[in-house]
């Protein structure tokens, strides 16, 4: 179900037991990729995962995604919004905390975006870990891809291949020969284990990071298969868990 569709009458009549919260960002991806890929990709998964479960399954329901996350990093390039970490947590807290006033007591924040992940992580835990809390983690789709994982860079193959799948239109097709020619090969400048670089516009003029060239609408197809079903065995695990295995001792 997803809440931004539903009426307040659908959801005290369905009375979803997890919810699942999209979190991404607006930030440059590149000449090519609109500034709210993360977004988009997070809901997209998080979507596909609700319709792949059953009538023996938790009901869930899908929140509206979080549009801005931690993306000072790319504060270089113009449209790119972010705010603190502090900021971020408590924004996200507060939304976990009121769908666990109306009885969604446990959460999976569906994650489109590398800059959150320190603070969704952090986020999960203190939820967790108050006896009343609601019980959430957090899942980032392009961790959960397999042999996929290794090509995620930055509006690269990866990301182009989930939007030219969920959302072909926002994908500037004249412009991805651009993005692969000015792209970094990889994410930062690397000194035994150290990265030297702490914002994107150090290591890539354009802000790509990999070949979106190498990512087509068919690979996209099946990153969005492999990302939900794992987003489907982390909610059945997240409802089956005792709850009391994560609060205080």
């Amino acid at each position: 179900m997803n809440l931004s569709e539903a009426t307040w009458t659908d959801v005290r009549e369905t009375t979803p037991e997890i919810a699942l919260v999209p979190v991404g960002s607006t930030e440059q991806h590149g000449p090519h990729a609109p500034l709210g890929t993360d977004a988009t990709a997070a809901a997209a998964v998080a979507e596909a995962a609700d319709d792949r479960l059953d009538e023996t399954d938790p009901t869930a329901v899908v929140a509206p995604p979080v549009h801005v996350g931690v993306s000072e990093e790319h504060r270089a390039f113009d449209g790119t919004l972010w705010v603190s970490p502090e900021t971020f947590r408590a924004y996200v807290r507060e939304t976990v905390e009121s769908l666990a006033s109306h009885g969604v007591s446990r959460t999976v924040l569906v994650n489109g975006h590398g800059g959150n992940v320190e603070a969704l992580a952090e986020t999960a835990r203190r939820l967790s870990r108050s006896e009343t809390g609601p019980y959430t983690v957090a899942f980032t789709w392009f961790e959960a891809v397999g042999e996929h994982a290794s090509d995620m860079g930055h509006a690269g193959p990866l990301e182009t291949a989930l939007l030219r799948h969920v959302a072909p239109g926002l994908v500037r097709e004249d412009r991805v020969e651009t993005a692969a020619a000015d792209a970094a090969d990889g994410w930062g400048e690397w000194v035994r284990g150290v990265n030297l670089a702490h914002d994107s516009h150090e290591f890539t003029d354009n802000g790509v990071v990999g070949d979106p060239r190498e990512g087509d609408a068919d690979r996209g197809g099946e990153l969005l298969s492999t990302a939900s079903e794992a987003l489907v065995d982390v909610v059945r695990a997240v409802c089956e868990r005792d709850r009391s295995e994560s609060a205080d001792p």
